[in-house]
Protein backbone atom coordinates (compact mmCIF):
# COMPACT_ATOMS: atom_id res chain seq x y z
CA UNK A 1 0.00 0.00 0.00
CA UNK A 2 1.62 3.50 -1.14
CA UNK A 3 0.91 6.34 0.95
CA UNK A 4 0.26 9.62 -1.17
CA UNK A 5 2.27 12.75 0.02
CA UNK A 6 -0.27 15.73 0.34
CA UNK A 7 -0.27 18.57 -2.32
CA UNK A 8 0.78 22.02 -0.77
CA UNK A 9 -1.87 24.18 -0.10
CA UNK A 10 -2.39 27.65 -1.90
CA UNK A 11 -1.81 29.06 1.89
CA UNK A 12 1.80 27.59 2.15
CA UNK A 13 1.92 26.47 6.17
CA UNK A 14 -1.56 27.76 6.47
CA UNK A 15 -3.28 24.82 7.67
CA UNK A 16 -0.50 24.22 10.34
CA UNK A 17 -1.74 27.55 11.27
CA UNK A 18 1.16 29.60 9.88
CA UNK A 19 0.69 32.55 7.11
CA UNK A 20 2.30 31.85 4.23
CA UNK A 21 3.83 35.40 4.59
CA UNK A 22 5.35 34.47 8.12
CA UNK A 23 6.60 31.08 6.48
CA UNK A 24 8.28 32.65 3.84
CA UNK A 25 9.76 34.93 5.69
CA UNK A 26 10.79 32.41 8.09
CA UNK A 27 12.36 30.45 5.51
CA UNK A 28 14.02 33.75 3.86
CA UNK A 29 17.87 33.75 4.68
CA UNK A 30 19.39 36.39 6.56
CA UNK A 31 20.86 39.88 4.67
CA UNK A 32 24.39 39.83 4.90
CA UNK A 33 25.30 43.29 5.61
CA UNK A 34 27.29 44.70 2.24
CA UNK A 35 30.90 44.00 2.59
CA UNK A 36 31.74 46.65 -0.17
CA UNK A 37 30.32 48.97 2.29
CA UNK A 38 32.73 48.13 4.96
CA UNK A 39 35.69 48.04 2.77
CA UNK A 40 34.43 51.44 2.19
CA UNK A 41 34.65 52.51 5.57
CA UNK A 42 37.78 50.99 6.30
CA UNK A 43 39.52 53.03 3.31
CA UNK A 44 37.78 56.29 4.19
CA UNK A 45 39.26 55.54 8.05
CA UNK A 46 42.66 54.56 6.67
CA UNK A 47 42.83 57.67 4.92
CA UNK A 48 41.89 60.20 7.57
CA UNK A 49 44.66 58.65 9.47
CA UNK A 50 47.13 59.39 6.53
CA UNK A 51 46.32 63.31 7.74
CA UNK A 52 47.77 63.11 11.67
CA UNK A 53 50.62 60.72 10.91
CA UNK A 54 51.99 62.46 7.16
CA UNK A 55 50.51 65.85 7.63
CA UNK A 56 52.96 67.20 9.87
CA UNK A 57 56.39 66.37 8.28
CA UNK A 58 54.31 67.84 4.85
CA UNK A 59 53.63 70.82 6.82
CA UNK A 60 56.91 71.76 7.96
CA UNK A 61 58.58 71.13 5.26
CA UNK A 62 60.74 74.07 3.58
CA UNK A 63 59.42 76.58 6.61
CA UNK A 64 62.52 76.35 8.71
CA UNK A 65 59.95 75.26 11.60
CA UNK A 66 61.30 72.38 13.94
CA UNK A 67 59.05 69.35 14.64
CA UNK A 68 58.34 69.05 17.83
CA UNK A 69 58.76 65.41 18.95
CA UNK A 70 55.64 62.76 18.38
CA UNK A 71 54.20 65.41 16.76
CA UNK A 72 51.85 62.70 14.74
CA UNK A 73 51.15 60.60 17.27
CA UNK A 74 49.32 63.51 19.35
CA UNK A 75 47.67 64.63 16.01
CA UNK A 76 46.22 61.04 15.58
CA UNK A 77 44.97 61.11 19.36
CA UNK A 78 43.97 64.58 19.07
CA UNK A 79 41.81 63.81 15.80
CA UNK A 80 40.02 60.95 17.45
CA UNK A 81 39.07 63.06 20.46
CA UNK A 82 37.64 65.67 17.99
CA UNK A 83 35.67 62.75 16.10
CA UNK A 84 34.80 61.27 19.29
CA UNK A 85 32.94 64.41 20.18
CA UNK A 86 31.50 64.91 17.13
CA UNK A 87 30.01 61.75 17.20
CA UNK A 88 28.31 61.46 20.01
CA UNK A 89 27.21 65.20 20.41
CA UNK A 90 25.60 65.05 16.77
CA UNK A 91 23.36 61.91 17.67
CA UNK A 92 22.09 64.02 20.49
CA UNK A 93 21.49 67.05 18.73
CA UNK A 94 20.17 65.03 15.70
CA UNK A 95 17.72 63.09 17.50
CA UNK A 96 16.39 66.12 18.96
CA UNK A 97 15.89 67.50 15.49
CA UNK A 98 13.87 64.35 14.17
CA UNK A 99 11.61 64.99 17.31
CA UNK A 100 10.65 67.94 15.73
CA UNK A 101 8.91 65.77 12.87
CA UNK A 102 5.62 64.70 13.38
CA UNK A 103 5.28 61.23 12.98
CA UNK A 104 8.93 60.14 13.09
CA UNK A 105 9.24 57.15 13.99
CA UNK A 106 11.48 57.06 16.77
CA UNK A 107 12.54 54.82 19.67
CA UNK A 108 14.43 51.50 19.42
CA UNK A 109 12.59 50.30 16.37
CA UNK A 110 12.63 53.33 14.34
CA UNK A 111 16.15 54.48 15.33
CA UNK A 112 19.55 53.23 14.21
CA UNK A 113 21.79 52.00 17.16
CA UNK A 114 23.68 54.92 18.53
CA UNK A 115 27.39 54.86 18.34
CA UNK A 116 27.73 57.07 21.37
CA UNK A 117 28.60 55.12 23.92
CA UNK A 118 31.31 53.44 21.42
CA UNK A 119 32.18 57.11 20.67
CA UNK A 120 32.70 58.00 23.58
CA UNK A 121 34.90 54.89 24.90
CA UNK A 122 37.11 56.00 21.63
CA UNK A 123 37.23 59.48 23.10
CA UNK A 124 38.60 58.19 26.30
CA UNK A 125 41.42 56.19 25.14
CA UNK A 126 42.63 59.42 23.21
CA UNK A 127 41.77 61.47 26.19
CA UNK A 128 44.06 59.05 28.65
CA UNK A 129 46.69 58.98 25.31
CA UNK A 130 46.73 62.81 26.04
CA UNK A 131 47.30 62.85 29.40
CA UNK A 132 49.96 60.45 29.23
CA UNK A 133 51.85 62.83 27.67
CA UNK A 134 50.94 65.57 29.59
CA UNK A 135 51.88 63.21 32.70
CA UNK A 136 55.97 63.13 30.86
CA UNK A 137 56.07 66.57 30.33
CA UNK A 138 54.30 66.80 27.21
CA UNK A 139 56.98 64.36 25.36
CA UNK A 140 55.15 60.90 24.26
CA UNK A 141 56.14 58.21 26.70
CA UNK A 142 58.45 55.73 26.43
CA UNK A 143 57.70 53.19 29.40
CA UNK A 144 55.68 53.59 32.16
CA UNK A 145 58.50 54.43 34.38
CA UNK A 146 58.47 57.92 32.23
CA UNK A 147 54.77 59.32 33.97
CA UNK A 148 54.74 61.95 36.52
CA UNK A 149 50.79 61.08 37.27
CA UNK A 150 51.39 64.14 39.95
CA UNK A 151 52.19 66.25 37.01
CA UNK A 152 48.84 66.11 36.05
CA UNK A 153 47.11 67.34 39.12
CA UNK A 154 49.95 70.13 39.65
CA UNK A 155 49.77 71.52 36.14
CA UNK A 156 46.60 73.44 34.06
CA UNK A 157 47.45 71.19 30.92
CA UNK A 158 47.37 68.38 33.61
CA UNK A 159 43.90 69.02 34.81
CA UNK A 160 42.66 70.32 31.87
CA UNK A 161 43.60 66.60 30.89
CA UNK A 162 41.87 64.81 33.92
CA UNK A 163 38.62 66.92 32.77
CA UNK A 164 38.27 65.32 29.45
CA UNK A 165 39.10 61.68 30.73
CA UNK A 166 36.64 61.37 33.40
CA UNK A 167 34.20 63.83 31.33
CA UNK A 168 34.22 60.99 28.65
CA UNK A 169 33.49 58.25 31.08
CA UNK A 170 30.53 60.37 32.20
CA UNK A 171 29.77 60.98 28.50
CA UNK A 172 29.69 57.10 27.98
CA UNK A 173 27.98 56.14 31.23
CA UNK A 174 25.27 58.90 29.81
CA UNK A 175 24.89 56.79 26.42
CA UNK A 176 24.30 54.24 28.09
CA UNK A 177 21.54 55.06 30.23
CA UNK A 178 17.70 55.96 29.78
CA UNK A 179 18.54 59.34 29.15
CA UNK A 180 21.61 59.80 26.56
CA UNK A 181 21.01 63.21 25.63
CA UNK A 182 22.59 63.59 29.30
CA UNK A 183 25.99 63.28 27.78
CA UNK A 184 25.56 67.30 26.61
CA UNK A 185 26.88 68.24 30.11
CA UNK A 186 30.21 65.90 29.96
CA UNK A 187 30.66 66.85 26.38
CA UNK A 188 30.32 70.26 27.28
CA UNK A 189 33.34 70.27 29.86
CA UNK A 190 35.56 68.87 27.33
CA UNK A 191 34.98 71.35 24.51
CA UNK A 192 35.37 73.57 27.48
CA UNK A 193 38.75 71.86 28.25
CA UNK A 194 39.69 72.65 24.77
CA UNK A 195 39.28 75.69 24.52
CA UNK A 196 41.13 76.64 27.34
CA UNK A 197 43.88 74.46 26.93
CA UNK A 198 44.29 76.23 23.36
CA UNK A 199 45.34 79.53 24.81
CA UNK A 200 47.44 79.50 27.98
CA UNK A 201 46.78 82.69 30.24
CA UNK A 202 50.28 83.54 28.74
CA UNK A 203 48.79 84.34 25.12
CA UNK A 204 47.24 87.87 24.65
CA UNK A 205 43.49 88.38 25.19
CA UNK A 206 43.58 84.14 26.26
CA UNK A 207 40.17 84.67 27.32
CA UNK A 208 38.91 85.73 23.87
CA UNK A 209 40.64 83.05 22.26
CA UNK A 210 38.83 80.81 24.53
CA UNK A 211 35.68 81.80 23.47
CA UNK A 212 36.03 81.83 20.11
CA UNK A 213 37.34 78.48 20.46
CA UNK A 214 34.71 77.37 22.72
CA UNK A 215 32.51 78.22 19.98
CA UNK A 216 34.12 77.33 17.04
CA UNK A 217 34.46 74.23 18.66
CA UNK A 218 30.90 73.08 19.69
CA UNK A 219 29.48 74.26 16.22
CA UNK A 220 31.68 72.19 14.63
CA UNK A 221 30.75 69.06 16.46
CA UNK A 222 27.44 69.94 15.66
CA UNK A 223 28.23 70.34 11.91
CA UNK A 224 29.87 67.09 11.84
CA UNK A 225 28.05 64.84 13.80
CA UNK A 226 24.45 66.07 13.77
CA UNK A 227 24.69 65.59 9.46
CA UNK A 228 26.40 61.78 10.61
CA UNK A 229 23.55 60.64 12.14
CA UNK A 230 20.27 62.41 10.22
CA UNK A 231 21.87 60.60 6.84
CA UNK A 232 21.61 57.19 9.29
CA UNK A 233 18.11 58.68 10.26
CA UNK A 234 17.69 59.18 6.50
CA UNK A 235 19.06 55.22 5.80
CA UNK A 236 16.69 54.08 8.26
CA UNK A 237 14.01 55.60 7.18
CA UNK A 238 14.15 55.25 3.69
CA UNK A 239 11.18 52.61 3.44
CA UNK A 240 9.21 52.95 6.37
CA UNK A 241 9.42 57.02 6.83
CA UNK A 242 10.95 58.45 3.58
CA UNK A 243 9.28 62.08 4.14
CA UNK A 244 9.85 61.64 8.11
CA UNK A 245 13.95 61.43 7.16
CA UNK A 246 13.67 64.14 4.44
CA UNK A 247 11.70 66.48 7.09
CA UNK A 248 14.89 65.57 9.46
CA UNK A 249 17.32 67.04 6.79
CA UNK A 250 15.18 69.87 5.75
CA UNK A 251 15.44 70.93 9.42
CA UNK A 252 19.44 69.95 9.67
CA UNK A 253 19.96 72.30 6.44
CA UNK A 254 18.18 75.28 8.34
CA UNK A 255 20.22 74.74 11.62
CA UNK A 256 23.39 74.21 9.63
CA UNK A 257 23.30 77.07 7.79
CA UNK A 258 23.67 79.00 11.12
CA UNK A 259 26.65 76.63 12.71
CA UNK A 260 28.82 77.58 9.52
CA UNK A 261 28.16 81.38 9.52
CA UNK A 262 29.64 80.62 12.89
CA UNK A 263 32.23 78.85 12.25
CA UNK A 264 33.29 81.11 9.19
CA UNK A 265 32.88 84.10 11.96
CA UNK A 266 35.29 82.79 14.72
CA UNK A 267 37.50 80.91 12.05
CA UNK A 268 38.36 84.23 10.58
CA UNK A 269 38.44 85.95 14.06
CA UNK A 270 40.85 83.58 15.38
CA UNK A 271 42.72 83.87 12.19
CA UNK A 272 43.37 87.20 12.62
CA UNK A 273 43.92 87.00 16.48
CA UNK A 274 47.22 84.21 15.14
CA UNK A 275 48.27 86.25 12.05
CA UNK A 276 47.62 90.28 11.47
CA UNK A 277 46.39 91.24 8.37
CA UNK A 278 49.35 92.08 6.73
CA UNK A 279 50.88 88.71 6.88
CA UNK A 280 48.37 86.59 6.77
CA UNK A 281 49.08 86.23 2.86
CA UNK A 282 52.55 85.21 4.15
CA UNK A 283 51.98 82.95 6.74
CA UNK A 284 48.86 80.79 4.65
CA UNK A 285 52.12 79.43 2.54
CA UNK A 286 55.12 80.02 4.46
CA UNK A 287 54.22 78.29 7.92
CA UNK A 288 53.48 74.80 9.39
CA UNK A 289 50.01 76.88 10.58
CA UNK A 290 49.21 78.91 7.67
CA UNK A 291 49.32 76.05 5.18
CA UNK A 292 47.59 73.98 7.74
CA UNK A 293 44.60 76.48 7.60
CA UNK A 294 44.86 76.86 4.13
CA UNK A 295 43.79 73.50 3.66
CA UNK A 296 41.29 73.70 5.90
CA UNK A 297 39.47 76.16 4.33
CA UNK A 298 39.70 74.49 0.99
CA UNK A 299 38.07 71.41 2.53
CA UNK A 300 35.68 74.03 4.29
CA UNK A 301 34.82 75.02 1.13
CA UNK A 302 34.54 71.79 -0.61
CA UNK A 303 31.87 71.22 1.94
CA UNK A 304 30.34 74.16 1.59
CA UNK A 305 29.54 73.13 -2.18
CA UNK A 306 28.40 70.19 -1.78
CA UNK A 307 25.85 71.78 1.01
CA UNK A 308 24.42 73.88 -1.11
CA UNK A 309 24.41 71.24 -3.75
CA UNK A 310 22.37 69.24 -1.33
CA UNK A 311 19.89 72.29 -0.34
CA UNK A 312 19.17 73.12 -3.64
CA UNK A 313 18.02 69.19 -4.56
CA UNK A 314 15.83 69.68 -1.39
CA UNK A 315 13.86 72.35 -2.78
CA UNK A 316 13.51 70.50 -5.40
CA UNK A 317 10.28 68.65 -5.13
CA UNK A 318 10.78 66.11 -7.58
CA UNK A 319 14.26 64.79 -6.43
CA UNK A 320 14.10 65.39 -2.58
CA UNK A 321 16.12 62.31 -2.22
CA UNK A 322 18.71 62.79 -4.26
CA UNK A 323 20.13 65.33 -1.57
CA UNK A 324 21.43 62.15 -0.01
CA UNK A 325 24.31 62.20 -2.59
CA UNK A 326 25.54 65.57 -2.16
CA UNK A 327 24.88 65.45 1.57
CA UNK A 328 27.23 62.18 1.73
CA UNK A 329 29.61 63.81 0.02
CA UNK A 330 29.79 66.80 2.69
CA UNK A 331 30.03 64.20 6.22
CA UNK A 332 33.37 62.72 4.69
CA UNK A 333 34.67 66.01 3.52
CA UNK A 334 33.50 66.92 7.30
CA UNK A 335 35.63 63.91 8.78
CA UNK A 336 38.75 65.55 6.64
CA UNK A 337 38.21 68.90 8.42
CA UNK A 338 38.41 67.06 11.99
CA UNK A 339 41.49 65.44 11.19
CA UNK A 340 43.11 68.83 9.56
CA UNK A 341 41.76 70.91 12.40
CA UNK A 342 43.73 68.15 15.08
CA UNK A 343 46.75 68.48 13.06
CA UNK A 344 46.22 72.80 12.98
CA UNK A 345 46.34 71.92 17.37
CA UNK A 346 49.70 70.37 17.05
CA UNK A 347 51.96 72.43 14.72
CA UNK A 348 53.75 75.59 15.80
CA UNK A 349 51.75 78.19 16.34
CA UNK A 350 53.06 81.32 14.50
CA UNK A 351 54.81 84.24 15.67
CA UNK A 352 53.42 87.45 15.53
CA UNK A 353 55.29 90.21 14.11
Amino acid sequence: MSSIRPSAEPGGDAAAGIPATAAASHRAPRRRPSVGRAVAVLVLVAIAALIPLLGPSAALSGTGEAKAPGTAGITLLRAVLFGALCVQLGEVFATRLARRVPGAPLGRAGEPRGWGAYAAWAGFAAALGLAAIVANGNLVPEQLSDLDIGRLYDTRDGRLALVEVNAFIAAALCARSRRPAGAVLPLAAVIVAEALRAHPPVEDSALLGSGLTLVHLTCGALWAGGLLYVLRLLRRWRTSAPEAGIAVLGLYARVAAVLFAAITATGVASTLRRMPPGTVLDQLTGTAYGRTLLAKVLVVAAVAVLALIARHRLRRAGDRIGAYVPARGEVIALGAVVAVSALLTAVPVPIRW
